[in-house]
């Protein structure tokens, strides 16, 4: 049953320590990028030292520093899909100390007409993933709890955006018509693949997320489009604002 995954009354047999030895504190924020454009255009256009490296046997994860302002602030180019994304912002913390992580990403449209021409802040996310159940109670959607303080800081930047549920779900070709309706009728207005267990694990280690997302294709029934996913990915105006959200955080 998934009620049996959360599992609270008894050691984690795995232990970061065994891989990365004792917990480092080098900085207090990371920017999670989802875009290797974006990711490549900060290599490029700041002056980065590399102070860490995640290590898995498909490939390694380097994890970058450029000073802002005055502060380091930390940045690494994320695997895809809840489970992956979720873990990595364990390990992050483990080897940079980061505790504050500033997310943005793309994201399907639900609800074309409420999203078009602004950025999408969740409020909560439904748990249409494996990860988030074994950081947190069972139950079908997570409160993403900075949702108020991003807005806040995108009416402080004048940026445009909504506010609304989202649909977190590992399995992008079973968005079937009839769960996209269910979903809508719920109230959520896009669907991406990590929010809801990257926040289970912010929750459940005592870290902060600040998301928004950008909508890319548009889940209509007959009508799927994907004209602005490429924007919505690479477009650079999100590292901005990320980089508005550490100034302010």
């Amino acid at each position: 049953m998934i009620e049996d995954f959360y599992d609270v009354k008894s050691e984690p047999i795995v232990n970061l320590e065994a891989f990365y030895g004792p917990k480092k504190h080098l900085v207090d924020k990371c920017i999670v990028v989802f875009s290797k454009v974006i990711h490549d255009h900060i290599l490029q256009n700041y002056s980065c030292t590399q102070i860490a490296e995640i290590s898995a046997c498909n490939g390694d994860i380097p994890v970058w520093s450029f000073d802002h302002r005055g502060e380091k602030v930390a940045f690494y180019l994320t695997p895809i899909g809840s489970a992956l994304a979720g873990g990595t912002v364990a390990e992050i913390n483990h080897i940079t100390g980061a505790t504050q992580f500033v997310m943005f990403g793309s994201c399907g449209s639900l609800d074309a007409q409420t999203t078009s021409g602004k950025f999408i802040i969740p409020t909560e996310a439904y748990r249409g993933e494996g990860l988030s159940y074994y950081f947190a109670e069972a139950q079908d959607y997570i409160t993403i709890r900075n949702s108020g303080e991003v807005a806040r800081i995108f009416t402080e930047l004048s940026i445009p955006y909504v506010q609304g549920r989202i649909w977190t779900t590992d399995s992008m070709l079973r968005e079937t018509v009839n769960l996209v309706n269910r979903r809508k009728s719920e109230g959520c207005i896009a669907v991406e693949m990590e929010v809801a267990g990257v926040q289970a694990v912010c929750d459940f280690f005592g870290f902060e997320l600040y998301d928004f997302l950008a909508a890319g294709d548009v889940l209509a029934e007959g009508n799927y489009t994907i004209d602005d996913l490429s924007d919505a990915n690479h477009n650079m105006d999100k590292f901005s604002i990320a980089l508005g959200i550490v100034e302010r955080i």
